[in-house]
């Protein structure tokens, strides 16, 4: 299978603080990854339609932030970010091989294998990995977890929905340990049991050594009723979204135990998010509020998720940080707590968000401005509260226009801190502001690009010629073996 380079594109460097220094064994990490959970789709963020206990207490013991931002509304692209530490189009993950908002099965494209991951980070530190549940960064095999750093992988290649549109023939949805097809199609509604079990399995072996899990569920996912196992369906009042919800809490309380059962709760840091927010549904399940606009968008409810953190004896328990935060800083600041040192010879979008972790008094946002993105065009951007709307179409419809709204009569400015919601614009009150975000988005495009215009410094996705569908091998017999 012949590799390919799909883009040329510059390469600058960019410098970081440097990492903590390891005078004792580095910490373990768990990074809880939801699929299109909503901001308002958690109780200690306001939802009283489903319950979650679990995450209610993990915020308690922990940390919780209300300005954490992912960067894109969709799956790939975001997940994307959090793998390498970067905007989307800084790797060309922003769109699929067909120009559309996420790779599709048997897609030629994927994360380039000369990326530096969140996993492969940190395993010169002695870092046993893995990678549980959904990945979505490429199917085939040179884009797999296993070939992205990660010693272990089970899991769906892609989302759960994409067998299910009528458009193509896709293969059957499988589900793959590490590079092998287990089972095709597989339950979908037995998941998220058999990836809690898994990450159990993988602390108990690990405990001894420091680990990295990233546990990406598919759910409360893309399809409109979420699959549940079994015990959970008909358990919540917000119907099988609620059921899926409070599924997942159940899933992260037992993480969470089995972390105290090893004492190694004060060696461990766990981080709770959602890759984007809650889609529109009709009739509604999934909640952004009090944030406006819905998943798939660059609206606030599209790309500001919750994010928990927990790590008893060094996060402060039962406080929340206002401070703007993102899904790239994961890498850099689990480089920062792993004494790992960070990539060299390519910029990185994320920064060390650790002073805000750690509840310092004085810490601050590490980012001066945070750039919101839809597929290949620059939506908005954001300074302190201003967020500016630099397309012309409403930033609540799917696809942008190609035109910039630069005019004071036509810009979109909301303060995003006092109106959530944003539902006042106040461009014609504030034009200076209106002007400084201008100029602002330009230094995005000059960078990381919009449109058709390529940014300066950009890295190519990877691609191959000849991709082929992840099946069963027919000399397989046997299930997962991990029931």
């Amino acid at each position: 299978m012949r590799m390919r380079l799909a883009i040329a594109m510059a390469v600058v460097t960019v410098c970081h603080d440097a990492p903590m220094a390891a005078e004792s064994p580095p910490p373990n990490f768990v990074v809880i990854l939801c699929d299109n959970l909503g901001y308002g789709d958690v109780g200690c963020y306001g939802n009283r339609k489903h319950r979650t206990p679990q995450l209610d207490r993990m915020a308690a013991e922990g940390r919780r932030f209300t300005h954490f931002y992912v960067t894109s509304g969709v799956c790939t692209p975001s997940r994307a970010s959090i793998m390498t530490g970067c905007y989307p189009r800084r790797v060309n993950m922003h769109v699929s091989d067909q120009g559309g908002s996420v790779l599709r099965p048997v897609s030629p494209k994927g994360l380039h294998p000369d990326e530096v991951t969140i996993a492969e980070l940190v395993k010169p530190r002695g870092y046993a990995t893995a990678l549980i549940g959904k990945w979505h960064l490429g199917d085939q095999l040179p884009f797999l977890p296993t070939r992205q750093g990660f010693d272990y992988y089970l899991g769906i290649p892609y989302s759960d929905d994409m067998t299910q549109r009528p458009q193509r023939p896709w293969p059957p949805l499988p589900l793959m340990e590490n590079e092998t097809v287990i089972e095709a199609p597989v339950d979908c509604r037995d998941l998220a049991r058999r990836y809690t079990s898994k990450t159990l399995q993988f602390i108990e072996q690990n405990r001894d050594r420091p680990f990295l899990i990233v546990l990406a569920h598919a759910t409360p996912g893309s399809t409109a009723a979420p699959p549940a196992s079994a015990s959970f369906q008909g358990h919540s009042a917000n119907g099988p979204y609620g059921d899926a919800v409070e599924e997942i809490d159940w899933s992260t309380g037992q993480v969470l135990d089995a972390l105290r059962q090893w004492n190694l709760q004060k060696r461990t840091c766990v981080l709770f998010l959602s890759d984007n927010g809650a889609p529109r549904r009709r009739p509604p399940q999934g909640s952004n509020l009090p944030l406006g606009g819905w998943g798939y968008t660059t609206a606030e409810g599209g790309q500001r998720v919750p994010f928990i953190a927990w790590w008893p004896g060094t996060i402060p328990p039962g406080t929340v940080c206002d401070e703007l935060a993102t899904s790239m800083d994961l890498l850099p600041t689990v480089a920062d707590r792993a004494g790992a040192s960070l990539p060299e010879g390519r910029p990185i979008d994320g920064l060390t968000i650790w002073p805000l972790l750690a509840g310092r008094p004085d810490a601050r946002s590490p980012h001066e401005a945070f750039y919101y993105y839809f597929k290949d065009r620059l939506q908005a951007v954001r300074v302190g509260p201003w967020k500016l709307y630099v397309a012309a179409d409403h930033p609540r419809r799917r696809s942008p226009s190609s035109s910039v709204a630069t005019s004071e009569g036509s810009a979109l400015l909301y303060d995003v801190v006092t109106d959530p919601g944003e539902t006042n614009n106040v461009s014609r009150m504030r034009p200076e502001i209106v002007a400084q975000l201008v100029s602002t988005a330009a230094r995005a495009r000059r960078a990381l690009g919009d449109g058709d215009r390529e940014g300066s410094v950009q890295r190519p996705a990877g691609w191959i010629d000849d991709p082929t569908p992840r099946r069963v091998d027919p000399r397989r017999k046997g299930g997962a073996g991990d029931q």
